[in-house]
């Protein structure tokens, strides 16, 4: 499951990258929940809180059987 949160990121990135962001990938438990750390410009807008739930979670969420919740590290 990790390889296909990754390859998911990996699709998002330059959304990221674009705004002075970017994700880090920490981990990914046996119960579907998926640790991110948003870096960048991202890790301390405002609206990170919607990049993480309503971006990143949502295609995560779609496109990987099992991910069933996203946690931001910081």
């Amino acid at each position: 499951m990790q390889e296909q949160v990754q390859e998911v990121l990996n699709k998002l990135r330059p959304f990221l990258l674009r705004d002075g962001g970017d994700v880090e990938l920490i981990d990914v438990d046996e119960d579907g929940v998926v640790l991110l750390r948003l870096m960048g410009a991202c890790g301390n807008c405002p609206s990170s809180t919607i990049t993480l739930k309503a971006g990143i979670e949502r295609a995560l969420m779609a496109e990987v059987p099992g991910v069933r919740e996203i946690e931001q590290v910081f």
